[in-house]
């Protein structure tokens, strides 16, 4: 019962390649969801909105009832009012890679034997929605292949301008790494996540949409965090990550968090943002597995390094072409060895549906491309890493 948005079949080359318990708890909600009792039989449907929930209480309404259906998210099931939900959905990825399987993260990797890996990527188990009213949401996300729990939060989003976050997620820093795995353009993401990305923290969000009219459309996204990670548990001392991210729709619509067009945007979809991160921690980046450090960063005590670092970004798509990138800029004081170090990257990523110019191409088949640089530090000229990425996509669903 794996499920996704669209599924993709992809062939990517690059110059650097890119490439439990937990089942037992999905198979037994998927079991719960078809048999609860009054439920409805699951069928291709979206689930209530929840506009009912807006109506005055009136004898004359009736005692909502359990109905339950397959959409966009998964299985769900819900009451007939609207105002209690839950879906539930499994995602996985199978990946074949050769030589190598990930980023190379130093110059010496290249020299090492080749190696074919066939393996599960990633195999996900998501539960959403809300309660009591719609507006009062939940999510999370389970790795099952892990056996690490990534997602797990709540949501107040009755004002659009102001929105209440409280948990543990994806800091809404960067574009590329915001974006789903089930949802990238290309196979794996580029080669500046890995030392640029906050990654998921935990900690509590205000966001929000002020939408004016026109140009006049503004997102923004301002958290605090312990700062130490997935499935930190406490902080190493008393300073904390802040982060903030401001971002612009000049077009009055908003870019989704995905990479390929694929619902074919009719009207033109813009957005420019600018976003600070600074910590103070034992490490200098974070991945899915929580903290850790970059290539020739010795591990560190409590509160030794203090990053800094900023981004800008602009995402663009209309009719079947999708734009992003990014420039980063990161600096990585080492408070007891007294050093400083400053790195910077930058990514550009394109892709089209080209049977929207000419009708012979196949529909589904999207052509992708991508330009990455990274540079670990400013002051040695000879560390520049370069990555050049082509994709050819085949979606279905």
């Amino acid at each position: 019962m794996a499920h996704s948005e669209a599924a993709r079949a992809s062939a990517c080359g690059s110059l650097m390649r890119t490439g439990p318990p937990g089942a037992a708890v999905a198979v037994l909600f998927v079991a719960w969801i078809l048999c609860l009792p009054g439920a409805a039989p699951a069928q291709e449907a979206d689930p209530p909105s929840g506009e009912a929930a807006a109506e005055p209480d009136s004898a004359a309404q009736k005692e909502p009832s359990i109905e339950a259906g397959y959409g966009d998210k998964g299985f769900w099931v819900g009451t007939s009012d609207g105002n209690f939900l839950l879906h539930g959905e499994l995602r996985f990825q199978f990946r074949f890679a050769y030589p190598y399987d990930a980023d190379p993260v130093s110059f010496e990797a290249f020299s090492g034997p080749d190696d074919a890996t066939l393996k599960i990527n990633r195999a996900r188990a998501k539960i959403g929605g809300h309660g009591y009213r719609p507006w009062l949401k939940y999510y999370m996300e389970y790795e099952l292949a892990a056996g690490a729990l990534l997602d797990f939060r709540f949501m107040l989003e009755k004002l659009p301008a102001l929105k209440l976050k409280v948990g543990q997620w994806k800091v809404h820093y960067n574009r590329e790494r915001i974006i789903s795995s089930g949802k990238q353009q290309m196979v794996e993401r580029s080669i500046i996540t890995r030392p640029f990305t906050v990654d998921r923290q935990v900690g509590v969000d205000l966001y929000g949409r002020l939408h004016g009219g026109g140009a006049a459309d503004f997102s923004y996204w301002a958290g605090v965090y312990t700062g130490m990670g997935r499935g930190a548990t406490s902080n190493d001392d008393g300073h904390m990550m802040y982060s903030v991210r401001g971002q612009w729709n000049p077009f009055g619509r908003v870019v989704d968090f995905s990479g390929s067009d694929l619902a074919y945007t009719e009207k033109p979809a813009a957005l420019v943002a600018l976003a600070g991160n600074t910590n103070r921690s034992p490490f200098t980046r974070f991945s899915t597995a929580g903290g850790g450090q970059l290539e020739g960063i010795e591990e560190g005590e409590p509160g030794q390094y203090r990053t800094y670092q900023w981004m800008a970004e602009t995402a663009f798509k209309y009719r079947g072409f999708s734009w992003q990138q990014e420039f980063h800029w990161k600096e990585i004081d080492d408070t007891v060895n007294e050093t400083v170090s400053t790195l910077v990257g930058n990514y550009v990523e394109a892709g089209y549906f080209f049977h929207h110019a000419w009708e012979s191409f196949p529909e589904s088949l999207e052509v992708a491309l991508r330009y990455a640089f990274y540079d670990p530090r400013l002051d040695q000229p000879t560390d520049l890493q370069q990555q050049y990425s082509f994709a050819v996509n085949w979606f279905f669903s």
